[in-house]
């Protein structure tokens, strides 16, 4: 029926005709949006040019291909746990405990591993299941009791730091053994340069499928659709993109596979909320709970879900930092790894309101905030520094995003 109602244009569905959107269509519908109130990634991948150019003037270390290996390491704990804390805040709810989760993820991992001699893969599944069942216990009280999730959480972020203290017993330390796989793969395992040119290849080649694909269901339909040539244009761009940033990283040591796991994370994440019937049910829910509701949307297993993928997502952060320092002890999950989190996802895009924002917030939040930490780093200058900058960024972020907010409201797109 709808092929039958479509314009004879858009029926065909050969590339350059009118029901097609080219490149200069695409800029123009991208304007629109930003007139509209829809900024995207713009924003933050403006502040992190900005932010890079800015390091590089001061200290031309900053770009070097060593340095930007290390800051892709240390990206991917603090960012996995991130990429948790945007599906709180898809569904409008705030997770406050997620550093104490990862804390407490990363002891129960060393006492395991180092101290009851589990293999590691075991403790490491001991302490996700335990993540899970915190996940499943907030939003149980959440969804029976009508408990708000900042208090729920507030009490969790006390109560899972005095379990982490009681886990690491009186020595309050434990080194994980250097040679092993959960410490190998976080500071010394990187991809082979083939590998990684492969993957290149692979990613291009998806993101073409994925669109050629996407475009002939719409042509099917009857829709406007992207044309051939701008996904060949898009494709190639992501192909030589990611090819020079692998050439530059392998000029030293390359790719981490810890970092790959994180891309793998969020390109997971990413497909799950924009393709599947859950992740519309996620943004249904942030955007208009009582619309979602009626609309017949199990609401409270969405939010179940939320705070179980935080749970699980801020413990395998946890562990990854953990295994990034060769040791768990009672500063794991402290200082400001729960801000930090909180901040990269609002930073890379993800609106405080519920309902809009998207998988890759979690890594260009997170780019910025180490680019910033790396950065002031090599300048010799101390933490209260990043804290003032980060804080400074995070305001200008939530800021922004209350004028976008105003912006597609009065545009009727609230």
């Amino acid at each position: 029926m709808s092929d039958l109602m479509a314009p004879p244009e858009t029926k065909t569905g050969l590339p350059g005709e009118p029901g097609d959107r080219g490149v200069r269509a695409a800029l123009a519908a991208a304007a629109d949006r930003v007139r509209g109130g829809d900024l995207g990634v713009a924003p933050v991948v403006g502040g992190l040019v900005v932010i890079w150019t800015v390091m590089q003037i001061l200290n031309p270390v900053f770009l070097s291909s060593a340095n930007l290996v290390n800051l892709a390491l240390e990206c991917v704990p603090v960012g996995v746990i991130a990429l948790g804390v945007m599906f709180m805040l898809l569904v409008g709810q705030i997770d406050l405990s997620v550093g104490s989760v990862s804390g407490l993820s990363a002891a129960v991992v060393a006492v395991l591993f180092v101290d009851h001699g589990w293999p590691s893969w075991l403790a490491i599944a001991a302490a996700v299941a335990l993540a899970v069942a915190l996940g499943w216990f907030y939003a149980k009280v959440f969804n029976r009791l009508g408990v708000p999730s900042f208090v729920i959480t507030l009490a969790g972020l006390l109560g899972w730091l005095g379990l982490q203290l009681w886990v690491l017993g009186p020595k309050g330390s434990i080194n994980l053994p250097f040679d092993s796989r959960l410490v190998t793969f976080a500071q010394l395992d990187f991809l082979p340069p083939w590998f990684a040119y492969a993957l290149v290849v692979v990613g291009a080649a998806g993101l073409y499928l994925t669109g050629h694909n996407r475009a002939a269901q719409r042509r099917r339909a009857g829709l406007p659709a992207t044309t051939e040539r701008t996904l060949i244009l898009r494709s190639a761009a992501l192909l030589v993109g990611l090819g020079v940033a692998v050439w530059y990283l392998n000029r030293d040591r390359g790719v981490g596979w810890m970092f790959v796991l994180f891309l793998a994370l969020v390109l997971v994440t990413h497909y799950v909320l924009s393709r599947t019937k859950y992740g519309k049910s996620v943004y249904a829910v942030g955007g208009n709970v009582e619309a979602a509701r009626r609309a017949g949307i199990n609401v409270k297993t969405v939010y179940a879900s939320a705070f179980v993928m935080c749970t699980t997502l801020a413990a395998i952060g946890g562990i990854l930092a953990a295994a990034r320092l060769a040791a768990a002890n009672q500063s794991s999950g402290g200082g400001d790894v729960n801000l930090n989190a909180i901040a990269a996802a609002v930073i890379g895009g993800t609106s405080l309101f519920g309902g809009r924002g998207n998988a890759f917030a979690a890594l260009l939040g997170i780019l910025v905030i180490q680019s910033i930490s790396s950065g002031l780093t090599l300048l010799n200058l101390d933490s209260s520094y990043r804290f003032m900058v980060t804080g400074a960024v995070l305001l200008l972020a939530v800021a922004l995003d209350s004028v976008a907010r105003r912006s597609r409201a009065s545009h009727g797109r609230a």
